[in-house]
């Protein structure tokens, strides 16, 4: 399997060339492969980062059919998010610290177990806790394969575009999300979720087969857990997962809801706690003075708005096609032409990948967001999912578009600064990123919920019996229902009803309108708070990213020798 040319150095008894050697602790090596081998090492990471995402994605689309299946509230429904979300968001750190001192194949094995019994527990259908359970499961496992995309993509892809196996497994992560959507109504065809149950089943059989049959390369082994991680990732966990609570039941119970306060004050401590333990530690897992200089609270603030603006999709689209009486068997079309739209995003900021200027791509992806979102607002109730194929495949575009670079950067910076702080940045970026999309969503959602208010008020001030327009509307209703309701009172119940149904309508879009405005006008700010700093660097000339520009080109050089 591995090429044992001229043989220098030893990992676990392969000896392998100086530019073969693993980057980090905890990654595997990287061999001169025949080409027939790179090939299979590409598709398993393309299947590995797909099916990731896909984890997030069928719960997603399909979390209608999930409540009815278990005769769920909304309420107990949002639970199933919080339990995904609070592992996901958390175990980058933990599973980075696992691949270190324990080795890849382990972390590999162990990975690929827990999404195999995560989709097993699923499938046997055991009830509403057992799935609650899995899908805490389904979470840490997503965090892994990410990971492990990542490296399947860098043993396939040639040295010099190797950094980009990261930007494609972020790219096939957000790729999966519309692509579930748009394979979930042929799933549940007749209405029978057990079928898609069956679909994640296969895949993770089928991906357990792969990695089995073509293992990663070894990498070097070091002793990483200490004593005080165990309390540090206890409190972390706690805090995210009470911070994810907030987020995903609010909106759902509404933020005057008694016990979400409580909620937010654990989460404060929770991270609290975590914080205070590795600011006086001598070896952090997170170096708080590093994540507190202002590159990376810039960098992790950029990245969590641009989540925020994308959720002008998540929810903003997606809701008012809701709104309108839309299903997923109607959208088809419309997540086919999202999944492109992101695909061709991924694939451009590959080719476009500009480590000099990493900026001007989220820039560009700001940019093409806002327009957009500004475009949305001339949507109605006669909106119709083709209406927005350009607008919405413009911010599916722009959201892959922009967060490649934004990784790049952060890893840049980390890998400059030393081994040990590549574990700071992947625990802020993947919570600025779970965070920030779920922080938009809820951020849109009490803004919708209080111009909704607002849209219904005004139009109850106008729906008076002295208004013409609406004395005719309830003529026209009335005389559309005469032919199945006999009774003149009933038909005037019925036209009532039909008319405020209309009117609520109304008012939900023209409430999602507003959702669009909003979107572009943070847009507008996010585009000019990015833009004028690097607007005065390029007047001056200076790169912000040159220390870490010149250990990369030495990181290639050595690839090269």
């Amino acid at each position: 399997m591995i090429d044992r040319g001229p043989l220098v150095d030893t990992v676990d008894g392969y000896r392998f060339k100086p530019h073969e050697m693993p980057i980090l602790p905890g990654s595997p090596a990287n061999p001169d492969h025949p080409p027939a081998r790179r090939a299979a090492y590409l598709a398993i990471g393309v299947f590995m980062g797909l099916i990731g995402g896909a984890q997030n994605g069928f719960l997603i689309a399909n979390s209608q059919s999930l409540q009815a299946e278990f005769t769920l509230t909304p309420v107990e429904t949002g639970w199933l998010t919080v339990a995904f979300y609070s592992t996901y968001a958390t175990m980058s750190m933990l599973l980075f610290r696992v691949r270190q001192e324990f080795g890849i194949q382990p972390f590999v094995r162990w990975a690929m177990a827990g999404l195999v019994l995560a989709n097993f527990v699923q499938l046997v259908g055991t009830g509403y806790h057992a799935e609650l359970a899995a899908r805490a499961v389904a979470g840490i496992t997503a965090s892994g394969l990410s990971a492990l995309a990542i490296y399947y993509l860098m043993q396939g892809l040639p040295p010099a575009l190797r950094v980009g196996g990261l930007v494609i497994s972020l790219g096939l992560t957000q790729i999966a999300v519309p692509l579930t959507r748009a394979l979930s109504p042929a799933l549940m065809v007749d209405g029978d979720i057990t079928h898609v149950f069956q679909f994640q089943f296969a895949l993770s059989l089928l991906g357990f087969g792969m990695v089995y049959l073509l293992r990663l390369p070894p990498g070097i082994r070091k002793k990483t857990f200490e004593t005080l991680d165990l309390p540090s990732i206890t409190l972390f966990i706690i805090g995210v997962a009470a911070l994810c609570a907030f987020l995903i039941q609010g909106r759902i119970q509404w933020w005057d809801t008694p016990w979400l306060g409580y909620t937010l004050v654990v989460a404060i401590f929770g991270l609290g706690g975590c914080f205070l333990i590795e600011f006086n530690r001598k070896t952090p897992m997170l170096d708080l003075s590093w994540l507190s200089s202002r590159s990376i609270l810039a960098l992790a603030l950029v990245g969590a708005s641009v989540r925020i603006l994308v959720a002008e999709q998540g929810f903003g689209a997606s809701g008012m096609f809701v709104a309108l009486g839309y299903g997923n068997e109607q959208l088809t079309g419309y997540f086919w032409i999202l999944a492109g739209a992101a695909l061709a995003g991924m694939v451009l900021s590959v080719i476009r990948l500009d480590p000099t200027d990493l900026t001007r791509p989220v820039l560009f992806a700001i940019l093409v967001i806002g327009a957009a979102a500004f475009a949305d607002t001339r949507t109605g109730v006669m909106t119709r999912p083709q209406d927005l194929y350009l607008t919405q495949a413009a911010i599916a575009f722009g959201a892959v578009f922009a967060m490649g670079p934004i990784m790049m950067e952060g890893m840049l910076r980390a890998l400059a600064a030393g081994q040990n702080y590549v574990i700071s940045f992947i625990a802020v970026f993947s919570l600025s990123q779970s965070v920030g999309g779920l922080a938009g969503i809820s951020l849109l959602s009490a803004f919708h919920t209080v111009r909704l208010k607002t849209h219904l008020i005004d139009a109850g001030n106008t729906l008076t019996l002295a208004n013409q327009q609406l004395a005719q509307a309830l003529g026209n209703a009335a005389r559309s229902v005469a032919p199945v309701q006999s009774d003149p009172a009933l038909q005037q119940q019925v036209a009532a009803s039909t008319i405020s149904q209309d009117v609520g309508r109304e008012a939900a879009v023209l409430a999602f309108n507003d959702v669009f405005f909003l979107i572009g006008t943070l847009s507008a700010v996010t585009f000019a708070v990015v833009f004028v700093p690097w607007l005065i660097n390029k007047f001056r000339g200076t790169n912000p990213l040159a220390k870490e520009l010149a250990f990369m080109e030495a990181m290639l050089a050595r690839t090269r020798q």
